[in-house]
């Protein structure tokens, strides 16, 4: 019996994420019949790969998701607001990477390693978590399942790969000039401060309470993810010059007794998570290990003593 085939509609397709998104589906031989790449006016008619073949990107409208089963989104929270229900109601099903609909009560936040069954109660969207908590959820999920979390503390190290390729671009060409002794340019139209050879404390635009908006992602979307309203978070995220791989330092207060062995044991088993904590041979995660790797690496688990 031949394997069913799915139309994709990739909205994007230039940008970092639509590109590895691209990609993703040929290299896990997903079974696309049809490839729609779509991205903005300034792009239409420009080729991607796709395997063997050279597809032309068409400009995105309102008539691009006709025969169109599954719509890949990541363009930004403005173009999902306005094309993820157009998608769904030409009858696509839309899986969303911006935060348009991560919050909205009737629409799944899913990352498969934790919470796959919400898939199935999706109306035609599915919304894809921020891409700090994600790899946080995943190492979290099988600690709360097994000794319950009332409260932690994280403090993200982000790079500059999740603002995008034009924040990769403002990384190299600053570290260049440095190099080459001269004043770096600073675009505040991607990051609000220099970032080589320097950290930049402000992921996103601030808050009244001095919170970010990146910080209370982590929140806010932790908390659906795992159903449970009542953990507390604090949360700090900073962007750091680095072009591939997120970092986070987690600092978690459990609800039950968990000693560090059962908790590794734990944290070994658990699916999408890669142990590496050996400090005697100075084994321990670092974003060159993680980059381009599915699994979240989890590394100097050790106790609280304070």
């Amino acid at each position: 019996m031949a394997k069913k085939k799915y139309n994709v509609a990739v909205v994007g397709a230039t940008g970092m994420v639509g590109q590895v998104m691209v990609s993703i589906l040929k290299e896990r031989n997903f079974p696309v019949g049809i490839l729609r790449p779509l991205a903005s006016e300034r792009s239409a008619g420009k080729k991607i790969s796709f395997g063997k073949d050279s597809i032309s990107i068409d400009t995105l409208s309102a008539s691009s998701f006709k025969d169109i089963d599954i719509a890949l989104f990541s363009a930004g929270a403005s173009i999902s607001e306005k094309f993820a229900p157009i998608a769904v109601k030409a009858g696509a099903v839309v899986i969303d990477n911006s935060s348009a609909f991560r919050m909205d009560p009737g629409v799944p936040l899913v990352v498969p390693e934790v919470n796959p069954e919400k898939a199935r109660e999706h109306k035609g969207i599915i919304a894809n978590p921020n891409c700090s908590t994600i790899q946080l959820v995943v190492v979290l999920n099988p600690i709360h399942k097994a000794a319950g979390i009332g409260r932690f503390v994280i403090s993200t190290y982000q790079s500059v790969s999740g603002w995008g390729k034009e924040a990769v671009a403002e990384l190299d060409g600053q570290t260049r000039s440095i190099l080459n002794k001269k004043k770096p340019k600073v675009n505040k139209d991607i990051l609000p401060r220099q970032i080589a050879f320097n950290l930049i404390p402000q992921i996103d635009v601030f808050c009244e309470d001095g919170y970010t908006k990146e910080e209370k992602k982590v929140v806010n979307e932790t908390r659906k993810i795992l159903g449970d309203d009542t953990i507390k978070i604090s949360s700090t995220c900073v962007r750091v010059p680095v072009y591939m791989a997120h970092s986070e330092s987690v600092n978690i207060q459990l609800k039950r007794p968990l000693d560090i062995k059962r908790l590794k044991e734990i944290l070994s088993k658990a699916k999408g998570v890669k142990v590496m904590d050996e400090p005697s041979t100075s084994t321990y995660p670092t974003p060159i290990d993680a980059a381009g790797k599915d699994d979240v690496f989890v590394g100097r688990i050790r106790r609280d003593d304070s």
